[in-house]
């Protein structure tokens, strides 16, 4: 029997260079709803889009020696048809040709495809740090 019950995600962290620009992306792109943070000795912005889903972006530490995310955003190559299938987070949507569309229209690059034997689509692409992301489709 599993230890804990009734678990369920609550938050995902990321760190960054820039908060506030991968805020505004996260607002922007899924509406995530700027929330109040509490104060730490280093800056955060806490992203709620459901009541029980949140993102806390933090401050990246200027000691930190690796790169912002998966990807460097200064990396030559930033290819969603090569992001690390165990190295994103998922959203679903039900306004998924709509949505691909408008990451298009803002320049995104994208990666579609769908689940083999399943009726979902996937796109594939990266938020400003390169942090890997994926959205799928969902019913109405």
């Amino acid at each position: 029997m599993a230890a804990a019950k009734g678990a369920f995600l609550n938050h995902i962290s990321r760190e960054s260079s820039d908060i506030r620009g991968l805020a505004d992306f996260y607002k922007e792109i899924f509406g995530f709803e700027e929330i109040e943070s509490p104060k730490f000795e280093f800056k955060v912005i806490w992203l709620k889009v459901s009541p029980d889903f949140a993102i806390h972006l933090i401050e990246r530490s200027p000691d930190t020696q690796l790169p912002e995310g998966p990807y460097s955003t200064a990396s030559p190559v930033l290819d969603p048809t090569h992001l690390p299938r165990g190295h994103h987070v998922c959203f679903s949507v039900s306004n998924f040709d709509s949505f691909v569309h408008s990451l298009k229209d803002k320049g995104i690059k994208t990666f579609q495809r769908s689940v083999p034997n399943r009726p979902i689509k996937q796109v594939f692409f990266f938020d400003p740090d390169g942090n890997g992301l994926e959205v799928a489709s969902r019913d109405e």
